[in-house]
């Protein structure tokens, strides 16, 4: 190592200006010295700093990948290799931490506390001299000035004895304060050397340290560990490009379609639907009450679950129940301000809810997918196949009347539209009156599969001319040519009337059972939702103690006319009260009965029509006894002049239906 540059100890006495000068240059040495030392410090401060976060970094890193395995992911499938792999680095990074905490203790003592006594020490020891040496000089300035000025004559020799003893302390505490700096500031030159390697050769030697031990401990346990997890991530990488690639295509394709699927019901032309649904999902807009007569329209996710109608708002986790489907009625309803609305009823009819589909696909999915569900088709084994074949046979082209037609004309004043569709055979069992066997009668026992349903009722002109002809007309003067009553009504003890909508009628196989009755209610009103037949067209059922007849409101021209006799079976409907049915039992010429069942809706309870039918039988079968007949009628009150038996009092908007003079249509 070459000679280092030092200060004279011979001439600290002299204190000669080139001595002076040497001595600047050695102090400004210390000061940048100093200054450097301070930076280098704050430097391996740093480093121990780290190396100590280190310890703690690489300490919760490990609780990290613990904890790993507690996280409850809602997409965890498939984490059990992943799991395992970080326990394993976690026991491997604890036992690195203790490596780590052995690396900061080593960098403690053998990097940091050497340069921290370098600058205490040395470089402190060095500013202190320094100080006490610029302190003598000025003693040793003001002696040499009092010596100075001692006066030429009248020499006091005592007080040059003084100054004189004056000037040699200062000189001597100069001079021993000089060397000891020039000293310390000599082997300051020696000492900046190894103050500034010793702590970069604690520092080295330290990592390499932790370098051997973590190899020694590691890398025979560790290559063939760190070889499968390469060789893991390289697997999983390789998985990410092939769905990366194939989520590239699909992007494509989906985009290279007509820009039409955006368009909200852009097949509105032809739209091409699926009619065997029995699960569906998607948005509608639902109508829900704001006030008291207030409405407003929310979009929101509908789907069905089984038997019911599930309703999820955006953002929900999951849905919520908002209409059991079982037995419900679907139909198309008009609303003033939107299209494609429908509404779903309850059974029991007593609650209801509208929904608007966004296109006209969606909205005939919707109500076929709604009246399967009703059907409970989803009940059975295989529900896509029978969904299949009963749509199949209800949408099958417009059959002509044969035999039911026939029976209808031999036994009715009226003719029934050639309108005719095939209903849909329901395999649901209603709850069974007290009355009736216990045994299960199978739908297909009570009507064959396939049988024709009649939706209106026409009247012939030929027939609305005659009943014309036969009407009673009335002389303009107030007189009138008939002075008598209608023989007709002559010996009625009975006549209600009734506000009704005919729904439909259809041949039967027996009457033996209100069952059929209900079957063909089912089947009537399933067909309808099918078909999107929803208007009626509303009469007047007269009932009398002979007979009952559907009355057209506007001409009063007799549309259909049963009589009691013939009447065998007649009921409400047990869950939805406004439906009533009957069943009409006609003698053909073949010998043989023809078994009819009539679906009427009515504005007033089922069971008011059933007690009139029932007390109208009761009335005729009294007719041939006149104590009875005479018994029965004073068991029930009368009109005003005596003629008619009083059922109980219609509603008020029943008794408003009847003096309406016009028809009335309402909507499914």
């Amino acid at each position: 190592m070459p000679a280092v540059d030092k200060l004279l100890l011979e001439e600290a006495l002299q204190d000669s200006p080139q001595t002076r000068s040497l001595l600047s240059v050695f102090e400004e040495d210390a000061g940048t010295l100093t200054d450097y030392t301070n930076q280098l410090l704050q430097t391996m401060q740093r480093v121990y700093g780290a190396q100590n976060e280190m310890c703690l970094a690489t300490q919760q890193l490990s609780s990290q990948l613990l904890a790993y395995e507690k996280q409850n992911f809602a997409l965890g499938k498939g984490d059990e290799e992943v799991i395992s792999t970080l326990q394993y680095f976690a026991n491997v990074i604890d036992e690195l931490n203790v490596l780590h905490t052995e690396l900061a203790k080593q960098l403690a003592d053998t990097m940091v506390l050497p340069l921290i006594q370098f600058r205490e020490k040395d470089l402190t020891e060095v500013s202190t001299l320094k100080d006490l040496f610029l302190l003598a000089s000025n003693e040793h300035d003001l002696s040499m000035a009092k010596h100075s000025r001692l006066p030429k004559k009248r020499e006091n020799e005592k007080l040059k004895a003084e100054i004189a003893k004056e000037v040699a302390s200062a000189r001597r505490k100069q001079h021993l304060s000089s060397l000891q700096y020039y000293s310390a500031l000599n082997a300051l030159q020696y000492r900046k050397r190894t103050a500034m390697l010793d702590p970069i050769l604690g520092y080295t030697q330290g990592q390499i340290t932790f370098l051997k031990k973590g190899s020694e401990m590691f890398s025979r346990k560790m290559d063939d560990f760190l070889s499968s997890v390469s060789s893991m991530i390289q697997r999983i990488q390789k998985e990410l490009d092939t769905e990366a690639e194939a989520m590239r295509l699909t992007q494509q394709e989906l985009l290279s379609g007509s820009d039409l699927l955006y368009t909200p019901d852009y097949d509105v032309a032809s739209p091409v639907i699926n009619r065997n649904l029995i699960q569906k999902a998607g948005y509608l807009n639902m109508r829900v009450k704001t006030g008291l007569v207030t409405t407003s329209w929310e979009r929101l996710y509908f789907f069905t679950q089984g038997g019911n109608l599930m309703c999820q708002h955006r953002g929900e986790v999951a849905g919520g129940l908002i209409q059991d489907l079982d037995n419900c009625s679907v139909m198309a309803v008009d609303c003033e301000d939107r299209r494609y609305c429908f509404q779903i009823t309850a059974p029991n009819g007593k609650s209801s809810l509208i929904l608007q589909a966004e296109g006209k696909r969606e909205y005939e999915e919707w109500i076929s997918t709604i009246n399967n569900i009703s059907r409970q088709i989803y009940l059975t084994d295989n529900p896509e196949a029978v969904a299949i074949k009963l749509n199949q046979t209800a949408m099958e082209a417009v059959t002509p009347i044969t035999s039911f037609e026939k029976r209808s004309e031999s036994s009715q004043p009226s003719h029934v539209s050639s309108e005719t569709i095939k209903p849909v055979v329901q395999n649901e069992s209603h709850r069974q009156p007290a009355e009736e066997p216990v045994h299960e009668t199978e739908p297909e026992q009570l009507i064959a599969p396939g049988t024709p349903i009649q939706f209106d009722i026409v009247l012939p002109a030929s027939e609305f001319q005659d009943q014309n002809r036969s009407s009673r007309r009335t002389n303009p003067f107030g007189e009138s040519e008939d002075k008598t009553d209608n023989s007709d009504e002559e010996g009625l003890h009975l006549q209600q009337m009734f506000v009704v909508r005919f729904l439909g009628s259809m041949a039967i196989n027996s009457d033996q059972s209100k069952k059929v009755i209900f079957e063909a209610m089912r089947q009537v009103l399933a067909a309808r939702a099918i078909h999107n037949i929803f208007r009626m067209t509303e009469s007047h059922l007269m009932v009398t103690s002979n007979n009952i007849r559907l009355i057209d409101p506007q001409t009063q021209v007799t549309r259909i006319s049963f009589d009691l006799e013939n009447i065998t079976q007649f009921a409400a409907h047990q869950e939805n009260k406004r439906l009533f049915g009957f069943v009409v039992c006609v003698p053909e010429a073949s010998g043989e009965d023809s078994l009819s069942a009539y679906v009427l809706e009515c504005n007033t309870e089922g069971e008011k029509i059933s007690y009139a039918f029932s007390l109208g039988k009761e009335i005729a079968a009294a007719q041939m006894d006149p104590e009875a007949l005479a018994q029965l009628i004073s068991s029930v009150p009368l009109s005003n002049d005596g003629r008619f038996v009083l059922l109980k009092d219609q509603s008020e908007e029943n008794i408003r239906s009847v003096n309406e003079t016009e028809a009335l249509e309402s909507e499914a």
